[in-house]
């Protein structure tokens, strides 16, 4: 009976806290710690008579935890006896005294408490030499504050000093303890006044943003493990006081100016306009909790609207709004707020917010003591409650700041590189509060020129006043007896193809072909085809490669809309054409004619401006557009290539691109101008990646290009023949798509390098590249397949919304600049316009920028790193999502040969994700393993509703994976919202009933989500006190957020009963389980940690 006298409510914080210990029972980010140290004599009985004396006048400091009936209670001991711990170090050296202490205070703080068994306060005091020793004290967050410090350090100095006099305790006794706050707490925040607190916040944070999507070095665990580091900086004096001074010209507080740079900050980084950051603040609004020693910190939830670029000044307006009604709302406790709102529940994430901004305001004791020099000491911090955690702190002089972060997200550069763009940003910030937040400088001046000049310095001479043609006939005088092309049995020698070009040219010029014409070629792959392309360029002409292919409605917009006046093609393919105005040139039939042509080379008048091609790509409103690329273009971008890929004239590249897409300039014109050998095969050998190996091994391939997808199937198949690539085959290029990481990892196996390829159309096929070369032990493993940097004389720019240039690590739509980009669009001057806009970072009049519609971001060194379409990232209840992202996790289960991910709109809900899978030889996953399988690297949001089997993925013409054929596809079966599924054994109706009276529910289903239900943190304490009574068993809270279905959870139920019973007793409980199928019962017996398929 005397027990119950001691046991109180917790407070609101208290209880949350205490839940998340329960979550994280080892955890220790809610770890207090304070190291102090003593220079001089000190008097160790008077300090524990101190402390001893702290721990009697305050009861939070007696406190430990249980449960009743699932609720938590705070018990609070008349007495503890508190110990410190000694441990002499005098006897090392002072170096090593030094590193040991740290080390000891490092390992203290990182302790974990017994919030059951207590105590909640640990001393311990370690002694340097005579003169010198160190104090640690450690708390639990549940019992005390950052305010709680400086009290305790307060009431050391006076107690300390009083028993070496030895005067009496000169404190007063307290008026209140903690428990009478908690008390006072629940009976306060009632009725009238707890619904005008809750309406507040409810209006505020309606619709706010789930995540905050800070670009990371790393993808965001599925499971918090709340690792962190911290980083300290202090502000230059004269910024500080600018600070000051302009909070103080704009009636808002250094709070405020702070926070509305910090959340300025994180737009920036983000993109998001809708910024909600965690703010804490003290809540002792009551002069009688001043002096106490407790959890009162509340948490207040900031959003702000940055919409519509405002001003600096516009934004301080807004966030002192912001503020002053958080204010006055800041009784309503955060654990509150969370279990009202019903924010989804992710382990990977806080909810709510994920970064925190503090101003440091708890008033700072001084140490003094007599005879003593006291230095306050900052043991590391190896944890991190959130993602960001700026907390600043102003002093008399100065203006500190520390940035605590997740080690798991954050590498240490990074963190450093956010700080100078926070100080940058600042200093923009005092210059001109007038600007518009998009032109405030967010980059030091060092990084900037980095990033537009430095990894821009891409100039490269090349011949300026050639032409492509003009630099292919020097190639030929070097080596006419090379084989320039080689198709089935036949071959052409450079001399034989250039004289043949030649007549072809004489012939073209005769049907008025020259500069600015456009010339169609429609053939099969052939030597012919090489001739016709070369021919057209040697008249002086611009070809306009038509795909066989094609739809004949497709192929009569395009001669129409380039207005082709000659249209090269092969006898089989003229009736095709016949209603076309164009004059009609079979060249197979029309040869002895064009062959009676003089084969020498001809003049005409083209010059480096003219165009030299046109090539259409498919168009978003499903209209395909030409692009103009111009000799000067091709020149260039050909002789980068060549050095690039290291041709030689002894290389054989296969010719694997249809000509109607610009991969195939990258595999003739740089083979050429190399004296190297064009191998072109039928389009039906092709086809097919059981044949390519053949064809390599029978042609002697030694360098080929392929689009991504196909690579991926043909790696596949390399795995599944076990064969061996010959010695011959010296590289491949990939490009078109994203790598699969999986894939390329297959890939080094094989000891061939590896070109990874980024580039448009529009900029002449190949902007940037890099070369990933065979791996080895000693060598880095590949965490990213980056894109490399730009070739020759291009220059990429990675910018926001406003055109301005992202920072480092963040992701922007990639700009192409340079000789490489197209003239426009024929007939599109609107397009042209849209697409291609002034280079504002050129000095060169007139310079251009092509914008590309694609996401990718700097890593530190320099490389891009390849993000996907813009409109393949996507917004799903609230989360921006990177479908790439969820294709890259699926691509690392075994059984999945290929997937895609769309968000497809339907009927019945909203958006869903849906993944499209083609399964690997003989596998057979179920839609519940696959689910397991991401939640090991994913957030729940992340994981796709409907999964499709498919047995190949549609591919466009281009080798690319066609989404929008996808789309269209009738899914077999909608995989929604879960059916109602009745218990179906005694376990499982046990489980029912319990989640049914806790959830006030009528019924459950085996397969409802728990927290769907409506569910949360603290009812899964009552579930989780249930289970036990009833079965006899004790599970985590962790084991309920990873499996929150009745079918997952009897698994684990079943499982901790095995593991305290025999044989006999497993088979009674499987006898039990009787409409379970043999297989989900051989996986209950045997212990299986996955959850039942159903």
């Amino acid at each position: 009976m005397a027990d119950k006298v001691f046991l109180f409510n917790t407070s609101f914080a208290q209880e949350r806290l205490w839940f998340l210990h329960q979550l994280e029972p080892k955890s220790t980010f809610y770890n207090i710690s304070v190291a102090v140290r003593f220079t001089g004599r000190l008097n160790e009985v008077a300090l524990q008579q101190s402390l001893c004396e702290i721990v009697r006048r305050h009861e939070a400091l007696r406190t430990t935890f249980t449960t009743v009936e699932g609720q938590p209670m705070q018990v609070i001991s008349p007495n503890v006896n508190l110990t410190t711990k000694v441990i002499d170090l005098r006897q090392l050296s002072k170096t090593h005294r030094e590193a040991k202490a740290m080390n000891v205070a490092a390992a203290e703080a990182q302790k974990p408490f017994d919030l059951a068994q207590g105590p909640l306060l640990r001393t311990t005091l370690l002694q340097l030499d005579e003169q010198e020793c160190v104090a640690l004290l450690t708390m639990h967050h549940i019992i005390s504050d950052g305010w709680s410090t400086s009290v305790l350090i307060r009431e050391i100095t006076i107690l300390y000093q009083a028993f070496c006099a030895g005067f009496p305790v000169p404190l007063k006794e307290l008026p209140i303890q903690y428990a009478d706050y908690a008390h006072w707490q629940r009976e306060w925040l009632q009725g009238e006044v707890r619904q005008r607190q809750l309406t507040y916040w409810q209006q505020h944070l309606a619709s706010a943003p789930p995540i905050l999507e800070l670009p990371t070095d790393r993808p965001r665990p599925a499971v918090q493990s709340f690792r962190g580091a911290h980083q300290s900086f202090t502000l230059p004096k004269n910024l500080y006081t600018s600070l000051v001074a302009l909070s103080h010209k704009h009636e808002v507080t250094l709070f405020m100016t702070l926070l509305a740079a910090f959340q300025t900050l994180m737009e920036r980084y983000t993109g998001v306009e809708d910024i909600v950051v965690g703010s804490p603040i003290a809540n002792r609004t009551r002069l009688e909790t001043e002096g106490l020693i407790g959890f009162f910190v509340n948490t207040l939830v900031l959003r702000t609207n940055l919409s519509g670029n405002p001003t600096f000044e516009q934004l301080l307006s807004r966030v002192r709004e912001v503020t002053l009604g958080a204010y006055a709302h800041q009784e309503m406790p955060f654990e509150q707020l969370v279990e009202v709102l019903q924010p989804e529940r992710h382990l990977s994430h806080n909810p709510l917010f994920q970064v925190m901004f503090a101003l440091q305001n708890a008033p700072q004791e001084t140490l003094t003591l007599p005879g003593l020099q006291l230095q306050l000491l900052n043991p590391p911090t190896t944890t991190a409650q959130f993602d960001l955690t700026l907390v600043m702190e102003e002093t008399d002089a100065e203006l500190r700041g520390a940035m605590e972060y997740n080690s798991d997200l954050f590498d240490a550069t990074t963190i450093t590189r956010i700080l100078r763009h926070f100080q940058t940003l600042l200093e923009g910030i005092v210059a001109a509060p007038e600007q518009r937040l998009s032109n405030i400088p967010l980059l030091p001046s060092d990084e900037r020129h980095q990033l537009l000049v430095e990894w821009n310095h891409t100039q490269a001479s090349y011949p300026e006043d050639a032409c492509i043609h003009h630099l292919l006939e020097a190639q030929q005088q070097q080596s006419p007896d090379a084989i320039a092309a080689v198709f089935a049995d036949e071959q052409l020698t450079y001399h034989e193809l250039n004289a043949r070009a030649n007549q072809l040219a004489r012939h073209l010029q005769t049907l008025g072909v020259g500069p600015e014409v456009l010339v169609g070629v429609c053939m099969e792959r052939s030597l012919e085809m090489l001739v016709a392309l070369l021919g057209i360029l040697k008249a002086g002409g611009a070809y306009v490669p038509l795909d066989p292919a094609y739809p004949q409605e497709r192929l009569a917009f395009m001669l129409e809309d380039a207005q082709v006046c000659v249209l090269l093609t092969q006898e089989c393919l003229s009736k095709s054409f016949t209603a076309h105005k164009a004059r009609i040139i079979c060249i197979d039939t029309d040869w002895e004619r064009i062959g009676q042509e003089q084969g020498e080379n001809l003049i005409n008048e083209v010059i480096p401006e003219n165009l030299a091609y046109v090539i259409y790509t498919s168009g978003s409103t499903g209209t395909p557009k030409g692009v103009l690329i111009s000799h000067n273009s091709l020149v260039n971008y050909t002789l980068a290539i060549m050095k690039q890929f290291n041709l030689q004239c002894d290389d054989r590249v296969l010719q694997f691109a249809s000509i109607s897409f610009d991969v195939s300039v990258e595999e003739i014109f740089p083979t050429w101008l190399s004296g190297a050998t064009i191998v072109l095969q039928n389009e039906k050998s092709l086809t097919s990646c059981r044949y390519l190996l053949e064809i390599i091994e029978k042609e002697s391939i030694t360098l080929m290009e392929l689009p991504a997808a196909y690579w991926h199937q043909w790696v596949d198949e390399l795995s599944l023949s076990e064969k061996q690539l010959p010695a011959s085959f010296r590289s491949i290029i990939v490009g078109s798509d994203n790598i699969s990481l999986e894939k390329f990892v297959t890939w080094q196996k094989f000891g061939v390098p590896f070109i990874n390829v980024y580039g448009l159309t529009e900029a002449t096929v190949t902007s940037t590249l890099h070369t990933f070369p065979i791996s080895t032990e000693n060598q880095e493993v590949w965490s990213t397949l980056h894109i490399g940097r730009p070739i020759a004389n291009t220059q990429i720019y990675l910018l926001d919304s406003y055109l301005q240039p992202v920072p480092i690590g963040k992701s922007g739509e990639l700009y192409v600049g340079g000789i490489g980009l197209t003239r426009g669009y024929i007939n599109r001057p609107d397009l042209t316009a849209d697409k291609l806009i002034p280079n504002s970072f050129s000095k060169q009049p007139g310079a251009r920028l092509y914008k590309t519609g694609d996401l990718a971001r700097y890593l530190p060194d320099g490389n891009i790193e390849f993000l996907g379409r813009i409109d393949h990232q996507v917004k799903l209840r609230g989360y921006r999502i990177e479908l790439s992202e969820i294709e890259t996790a699926l691509s690392q289960h075994q059984c999945i040969q290929s997937v895609a991910v769309l968000v497809q709109n339907d009927n019945v809900t909203d958006k869903r994700l849906v993944a499209y899978l083609v399964l690997k030889t003989g596998q057979t996953p179920t839609v519940n393993e696959l689910r397991r399988f991401l939640r090991k690297t994913l957030p729940e949001y992340m994981i796709p509703s409907v999964f499709t089997m498919l047995e190949a993925l549609p591919l466009a013409p281009n080798g690319k994976l066609d989404r929008r054929l996808l789309s269209v596809l009738n899914l077999t079966r909608p995989d929604l919202e879960e059916a109602f599924v009745a218990p179906r054994n005694p376990v499982e109706e046990t489980l029912a009933e319990i989640w049914a009276e806790v959830l006030g529910l009528e019924k459950v289903g085996i397969h409802d989500n728990f927290f769907d239900l409506g569910g949360h943190s603290l009812m899964v304490t009552q579930i989780i006190s249930r289970i036990r009574k009833a079965f006899d068993v004790e599970i985590s809270l962790r084991s309920l957020f990873e499996t929150p279905t009745i079918a997952d959870l009897v698994v684990i139920i079943v499982q901790n009963q095995a593991a305290q019973m025999n044989s006999d007793d497993i088979d009674r409980i499987l006898t039990e389980l009787e409409q379970i199928s043999e297989h989900e019962a051989q996986l209950l017996s045997c212990g299986a940690t996955t959850a039942i398929l159903t």
